[in-house]
């Protein structure tokens, strides 16, 4: 005699267990941001511990696929997406899936109402370009299908595919070094995100490896945007600073600092060289073309999918790849004048 399948859990259930009200819960799942977060929290985990599915249609449809995925990134207005969109889309469809973009905006609360969305069988998994993960997901058990794409997120065993952000910095500041430069800036991008930290890291390494004196005055936090990269050509003057070169975090900081130094009657790379990370489109389009680390976009996002499809699929395991980059060199960057001494 088969058993009879367990009966489906309750909101009362997750009430009894969250320690509130049936109401509290539902107001929870269906406007977060009217309850205070540490309720919040208790019913997100109460509701992970009991395997309740909120929407009553998804609940019916639990077993059912909506061949849609969504990609999550930290910045949508960021074209460096656009190339890991199209990977994503290309694998997506040859798998017959769709694909929605999410804008987190480095909001924890966004994060969650994606994650929900996936729960609730609005979307059947999710690839996350995040730099952070909520402590409210970290903390639970049961999460719905997720790939890490290009980030970083300690302490979580997710399906990844990444560069090698650490090694790729360290290859750019040889490169200047190579070249003659010993006064090489850092644009970072934000701290303490674990990319950032592994592209100053990397940055640091570099100058060790070149024998060159790591000067803490010649590091700048940005936010990986334009306007960070001319924030930080002001604030490295204010400093009184002097740099022949520069190591930005990200194409758009480069750039940005590229407008900065030329508006302040600098020239690059005769005065400043400069170098990237991303090799988006810009990096070809501004004048002088920008030397930078090539990111396989395109191939990070065909890997994301299949990554996700396979966990759509079943799989268990949560591998862990790492694609190649490569330095690519543009007029930016050039040999240190024989006048060694410019000030930045």
């Amino acid at each position: 005699m088969q058993d009879s399948p367990l009966p489906a859990p309750t909101i009362a259930e997750v009430a009894r267990l969250a320690g509130v009200s049936t109401a509290t819960v539902s107001r929870a799942l269906a406007m977060p941001e009217k309850v205070k977060a540490r309720t919040r929290e208790r019913v997100l985990e109460a509701v992970a511990a009991t395997g309740f599915i909120p929407n009553a249609q998804a609940r019916n449809l639990r077993l059912q696929a909506t061949r849609t995925v969504i990609l999550l990134v930290r910045d949508i207005s960021n074209p460096f997406y656009l190339e890991i969109y199209k990977g994503v889309e290309e694998a997506a469809i040859d798998a017959g899936y769709k694909v929605l973009m999410g804008d987190a905006r480095d909001d924890d609360e966004r994060i969650l109402r994606y994650v929900d969305m996936v729960r609730e069988r609005h979307a059947d998994g999710l690839i996350l370009m995040v730099g952070r993960f909520p402590e409210a997901l970290a903390n639970r058990s049961h999460l719905p299908p997720i790939v890490i794409a290009l980030e970083t997120l300690p302490g979580l065993d997710l399906p990844t595919v990444r560069i090698d952000n650490h090694a790729a910095a360290r290859a750019a500041v040889a490169h200047l070094a190579r070249l003659g430069h010993r006064r090489i800036a850092h644009i970072a991008g934000p701290m303490p995100d674990p990319m950032s930290l592994d592209r100053r890291d990397g940055y640091l390494a570099g100058l060790a490896d070149a024998g060159i004196p790591a000067d803490p005055s010649l590091v700048v936090e940005g936010d990986f945007g334009l306007a960070a990269g001319r924030a930080a050509i002001r604030t490295l003057d204010s400093r009184g600073c002097s740099y022949t070169a520069i190591f930005a975090a990200s194409d758009q900081m480069a750039v940005g600092a590229m407008g900065e130094l030329r508006a302040r009657g600098r020239n690059v790379p005769d005065d400043v060289s400069v170098v990237g990370f991303d090799d988006i489109v810009l990096a070809e389009a501004v004048e002088p073309q920008l030397t930078t680390v090539h990111q396989p976009r395109r191939e990070i996002g065909q890997a994301a999918m299949k990554l996700l499809i396979e966990q759509l699929s079943g799989a268990s395991d949560h591998p862990d790849l790492v694609l190649p980059t490569r330095l690519i060199e543009r007029a930016s960057a050039a040999p240190l004048p024989k006048r060694t001494d410019r000030a930045g």
